[in-house]
């Protein structure tokens, strides 16, 4: 099953009135684990930085003036999306932006069934309390002390692991770190698993406690079943 787990930063509230996305992050899941494969764009908004928008991810007209406009990035984005299960926090919010900016560019908007939001997932399973990424970061125990700053990458690495502990809890060996490099593709993943450990992970189990066990197995007697599986 594969799932993209995504983010935007905008200028404001509603695209209605001019507000434009200004990057895209997102990072692909197949069967709830990461693959590597991620898509980040920085975005030319054709218009001016609010500075309220400004003071909260950063990104000033100055920064954004020679990167492409959406229309250029709109079918790399797409090829990166396909038919996946997009995982969002406050997805109505991000799908109202999408759309407008695929409309302005040509291509039919995605549907609003193929999101997954986040946000209430966590109000079904914690109702009453906070359900902001900071506050469900917090919850699970995930670092995010490196946002002080909304990013449209980190916080769907963020989010990513969020959404794990949302459905059950995270998956062994899963690790998400920042990835500066803009992995885009159209490639078909089949029944993709993690492949093995280059190198196997170092014993958790201290000599005392080795030596301890196995007198305790030989105080057990020579037919004890833990001395079959001995090597």
């Amino acid at each position: 099953m594969r799932e993209v787990v995504l983010d935007t930063e905008t200028t404001g509230f509603d695209p209605e009135t001019g507000d434009r996305i200004v990057e895209i992050g997102a990072i692909e899941l197949m069967n709830h684990m990461p693959t590597g494969r991620t898509y980040h764009q920085y975005i030319n908004p054709e218009r001016s930085m609010p500075q309220s928008a400004f003071e909260v991810h950063g990104l000033g007209g100055d920064f954004l003036r020679d990167k492409p406009v959406f229309k250029a990035i709109a079918q790399a984005f797409l090829d990166f999306v396909g038919d996946a299960k997009l995982v969002i926090h406050n997805a109505a919010f991000d799908m109202k932006f999408l759309a407008h900016e695929l409309r302005q560019a040509g291509f039919a908007p995605l549907p609003m069934e193929q999101s997954i939001d986040t946000v209430a997932i966590a109000r079904q399973k914690f109702p009453g309390s906070p359900a902001s990424l900071d506050a469900l970061c917090r919850r699970f125990g995930i670092d995010n002390s490196s946002r002080e700053k909304h990013g449209a990458l980190l916080d769907s690495e963020l989010l990513a692991e969020v959404y794990l502990e949302l459905i059950g809890g995270r998956q062994p060996g899963l690790v998400l770190t920042t990835v500066t490099e803009t992995r885009v593709g159209t490639e078909e993943i089949s029944d993709w698993t993690p492949g093995p450990r280059p190198k196997p992970l170092p014993s958790r189990l201290s000599a005392e406690e080795a030596a301890a066990h196995a007198a305790f197995v030989d105080s057990l007697g020579d037919d004890a079943l833990w001395k079959r599986y001995q090597d």
